[in-house]
């Protein structure tokens, strides 16, 4: 969602299951420690629920968000605070601050951008002393969900309209992140964790990569393909995912990193 694109997102597609996207969330921005910011940019806010958490935490902070998507965005205003929380569309790679900040969050975004390990240096050098940059990206692009899609993808079927799709996201893992950030000079936190989520309904999996992996996928696909290749990955999703009495196991590892640039 950072950056803009043809995609066309859906806030509620990905709002379906808003309690367990948003955990990840809760759980990096609960190990910011230390002073209050003063400054801070939310890089890839979605719809803006989230962020508006950050500036009721903080509340006398400045938060400036910013999103890809303008679906999204128009979504976001909904939350805004005049003169306190304000959100734009724009495109997190060509994104510079006006001033040096506090605190950069982003969260479930770097993922779709290749280049986003040199990104990460120049957010991490906008950074005031003391500050810190808090992120989050999916890490289960080897699970099945993942695993399947791209092989659908690149299956003589569709790899001539989809094939593209087929590459896995240069994500790193925390040990990674924690090297590529440790040589500039940051101090590093970095750690992962499989959320077990149970899943309510019918074909959550599938349900829950049209919020998400699914989009640029089925935006590039006519009517009638897309009633094709869904049905063709949720016969495959069924059989990776079987529904038990209680719900659909979808197992999500997650990698968290919060670098603090050292005072002077």
């Amino acid at each position: 969602m950072g950056r803009t694109t043809s995609t066309v997102w859906d806030p509620a597609q990905y709002g379906a299951f808003g309690g367990e996207r948003g955990r990840a969330f809760r759980d990096l921005v609960g190990r910011l420690t230390g002073p209050p910011p003063a400054r801070v940019a939310d890089l890839g806010c979605g719809s803006g629920e989230l962020t508006a958490t950050l500036a009721a935490r903080w509340p006398d902070a400045v938060v400036d968000a910013l999103d890809g998507s303008p679906e999204m965005i128009a979504e976001a205003r909904a939350h805004e605070i005049p003169g306190r929380l304000s959100f734009r569309v724009g495109d997190v790679v060509t994104w510079r601050p006006d001033g040096p900040l506090d605190l950069i969050v982003s969260n479930a975004v770097l993922h779709w951008v290749p280049e986003h390990h040199g990104l990460l240096v120049r957010w991490a050098d906008a950074l005031n002393p003391g500050g810190r940059l808090a992120f989050q990206v999916p890490g289960n692009f080897g699970a099945p969900s993942h695993v399947l899609l791209r092989d659908l993808c690149r299956s003589e079927r569709w790899r001539d309209t989809l094939g593209q799709f087929a590459l896995e996201p240069p994500v790193l893992g925390p040990a990674g992140y924690l090297d590529l950030l440790s040589r500039p000079g940051f101090t590093v936190d970095a750690w992962e964790t499989t959320y077990m989520q149970v899943l309510q309904g019918e074909d959550p999996v599938l349900e829950w990569v049209k919020g998400t992996t699914l989009r640029p996928v089925l935006s590039a696909l006519g009517p009638d393909e897309t009633d094709e290749f869904l049905a063709e990955y949720r016969d495959v999703l069924r059989r990776a995912y079987p529904t038990a009495p209680y719900g659909t196991v979808f197992p999500f590892r997650r990698v968290f990193v919060i670098a603090t640039r050292d005072e002077v």
